[in-house]
């Protein structure tokens, strides 16, 4: 796959998308991004903002196995991975496979389930792999988690973890629609549901050669120390207690990449790892604790660093390689 093809399957993907969803444009072009970059999704928001909607939406829009599972307090490690069960016609055990054997996973409310069940997520996200009563079986390719979580609902929750947070490429909160979209929105739904019309527009095999064409995107090494200047300046907020590790350093070089293709370039600029920073760093950051603290203040701390961590010199920039575009 070349430049352009990704650039047309891309747009064919975003065209499919805006049958059903009303606008959430940023929102879309980072869930594009995590899918390009490889990486797993935690959408946050109020109930009621589409959150389901966008990721059920992106599963239809791809030739790929999806599955959806309902996180509750009940629910066990089990219920994901799948089973060993004795077949008592054959006189052997066979294995049963869970929600997770799919390309992809929407794990709904995911921080209704205790943290055993959460844990139980960790493998699979971070090696596309899981291992059941000693035998590691491979998960499909591609792979992507897509959570939800209400940010607002705490009783009846179990918090996740800075391990399982860690996991996630990007943090996604797309808020309310604006009035225009409100209304449009109801004109959309009034009828039917366009999600039941929506069709494949792109195969696994697609999406695993445009994947492996955005680990291609050119990052020049100046863009390369402004992403590493940007990390370490989280370590030194005086608002924060425990900065952006080197993994997270790692996911803003793959977010900026994802992002940049989704732009049709394969070259990365500055403007792209201003847009996936807070994204791919908020979520990672531990918060001092204190009368001023709140949700949201760390996407404010990550802009605060934007503004003030230097930005690499455009001549410097455009030492991109060949762009071939």
């Amino acid at each position: 796959m070349n430049l352009q093809e990704a650039k047309e399957l891309v747009e064919l993907i975003r065209m499919n998308l805006a049958k059903v969803i009303v606008g959430k444009k940023e929102g879309v072009d980072l869930l594009l991004t995590a899918l390009l970059a490889n990486g797993h999704v935690l959408l946050e928001d109020v109930p009621g903002t589409g959150k389901t909607l966008l990721a059920k939406t992106l599963a239809r829009s791809l030739d790929c196995s999806f599955k959806r599972i309902q996180f509750t307090p009940d629910l066990l490690p089990s219920d994901l991975s799948g089973i060993n069960y004795y077949n008592q016609q054959t006189g052997e055990f066979q294995f049963r496979p869970g929600p997770v054997f799919a390309s992809i996973l929407l794990a709904d409310e995911i921080n209704r389930a205790t943290p055993r069940t959460q844990s139980s997520l960790l493998e699979c996200m971070e090696e596309r792999q899981i291992t059941i009563d000693g035998v590691t079986h491979e998960l499909e390719a591609p792979f992507l988690v897509i959570a939800t979580q209400n940010p607002i609902d705490s009783q009846g929750t179990f918090p996740l973890p800075e391990a399982q947070l860690d996991r996630f490429l990007l943090r996604i909160m797309t808020g309310y629609p604006s009035f225009d979209e409100g209304v449009h929105i109801l004109q959309r739904f009034r009828q039917n549901n366009p999600l039941q019309d929506t069709q494949p527009v792109a195969t696994s095999r697609q999406i695993q050669d445009i994947q492996q064409l955005t680990t291609a995107v050119t990052v020049s090494d100046d863009l390369l120390a402004y992403m590493i200047r940007i990390v370490e300046a989280t370590r030194k907020a005086p608002a924060v207690k425990l900065g952006a590790s080197p993994r997270a350093g790692f996911s803003l070089l793959r977010a900026s990449q994802g992002y940049a293709l989704i732009q049709g370039r394969n070259y990365v600029i500055p403007d792209d790892v201003k847009a996936v920073a807070a994204p791919v760093l908020a979520h990672r950051l531990l918060l001092q604790r204190g009368p001023g603290s709140r949700e949201g203040q760390a996407a404010e701390v990550v802009e605060q660093i934007l503004r003030e961590v230097e930005v690499p010199a455009e001549p410097a920039v455009a030492a991109r390689g060949g762009r071939g575009d």
